[in-house]
């Protein structure tokens, strides 16, 4: 399913079924979902050199509970040529020599410890980073910043070096202020460009996508929903527009006490996983899934198509807000365009008005962290 987009106008177009998918990364074709049929599945699995671009994409922090799933999904992306694999874990190279055994036409390689930074990230096009340590019971995702701020600030830093131009799609918590800092460390090395950095907040979309359709009581399909998540990627940051939910008309039967349990239900979704693996860990799976959906989406502009994705990245979106999550559209050199939030629902106003403080204090709190870090640094 996560071969699923919206085209350049905001409208949802219908994904493959997971038969189709799976057909594709087998036996890949230049032409559309029409050309792949259920009974490709069977055929003799093909290159897609010279029908199909290529790209080389890393994973940092690929032995973890998000990575190694999202390597997984990679490993089957037919638009990835070379698969680079880095964490500081010493089974990174072994977990890339498991999937290299997977029958698909790009190639796999684990790298671990700081000195196999630069050559894991020499020549990417994508960087996509889960690393840090995971939520616990009890923790907020801003308990997490002093471990995952200084995780993001070195492999960013990395990035600056060994491939400046490559799309940077951040999942490290708090990402409301991990992308920030991002920006701040790209900008100090003299490369930032903000069309290629995101945060990736796709979970919440595919997450209001599932429980939209749950809601629905079986009238649509999650596959088929479309609904913009705006704000941060945080508790009351995340803000779903169920008043834009297509098909239209799907949750007219909810009152209105019904959007407001429903929008907190997507809020704090991460929560509800965090506590019910009751401290044995946090969202990995279904953020895997997301993350190979974005993936999937930035590879495609990437390629040259224009494709519509919710992202957090550098916006105007709203006044004061340096960094916010809107529909964007991809290209091939980033975020061409920042999309407006469209007309809001009393109930989305004020969330919107509520969540303005602590989204922009998780934002300076990032740009302070990398100022402070760049004093100390100068002093020493």
């Amino acid at each position: 399913q996560f071969s699923s987009f919206m085209d350049a106008s905001g409208t949802h177009k219908k994904p493959y079924s997971r038969l189709h998918v799976l057909a594709a990364h087998l036996n890949p074709s230049s032409g559309t979902s029409a050309d792949i049929t259920p009974t490709s599945i069977h055929s003799t699995p093909t290159s897609f050199q010279g029908r199909m671009k290529g790209f080389q994409v890393a994973v940092l922090g690929a032995a973890g509970g998000i990575g190694q799933p999202l390597s997984l999904l990679l490993k089957l992306n037919a638009r990835v040529s070379k698969l680079h694999l880095y964490d500081v874990a010493p089974i990174t190279p072994g977990v890339g020599v498991d999937l290299s055994h997977c029958d698909t036409s790009s190639t796999c390689v684990g790298f671990a410890g700081q000195d196999a930074l630069i050559p894991c990230l020499t020549g990417c096009d994508l960087v996509i980073i889960p690393a840090g340590v995971p939520r616990k019971p009890g923790m907020t995702r801003d308990d997490l910043f002093n471990i995952n701020a200084g995780i993001v600030k070195t492999l960013v830093e990395g990035i600056a070096k060994a491939c400046p131009n490559a799309f940077v799609a951040i999942i490290s918590n708090p990402v409301n202020s991990t992308v920030p800092i991002a920006a701040e460390i790209l900008k100090a090395n003299g490369v930032y460009d903000k069309r290629r950095l995101f945060g990736v907040t796709t979970l919440d979309v595919v997450r209001a996508r599932r429980f939209v359709a749950e809601k629905a009581n079986g009238v649509v399909r999650p596959e088929d929903v479309d609904i913009p998540v705006v704000g941060g990627h945080a508790g009351k940051t995340i803000l779903p527009l169920l008043s834009q939910v297509a098909p239209a008309g799907c949750l007219s039967q909810l009152s209105q006490a019904d959007v407001q349990a429903l929008t907190a239900r997507i809020q704090d979704a991460g929560t509800e996983v965090v506590e019910a693996k009751a401290g044995g860990g946090s969202a990995t799976l279904s953020m895997a899934y997301a993350a190979a959906q974005f993936a999937e989406s930035c590879l495609r502009a990437l390629s040259g198509e224009s494709v519509v994705e919710c992202a957090y990245v550098d916006s105007t979106v709203v006044e004061g807000l340096n960094f916010f999550a809107s529909k964007v559209k991809l290209g091939p050199t980033g975020a061409e365009e920042v999309f407006g939030l469209g007309p809001l629902s009393p109930f989305e106003q004020e969330g919107l008005t509520q969540l303005k403080a602590e989204l922009k204090g998780s934002i300076d709190k990032g740009v302070a962290f990398v100022s402070a870090a760049a004093g100390a640094h100068a002093s020493a």
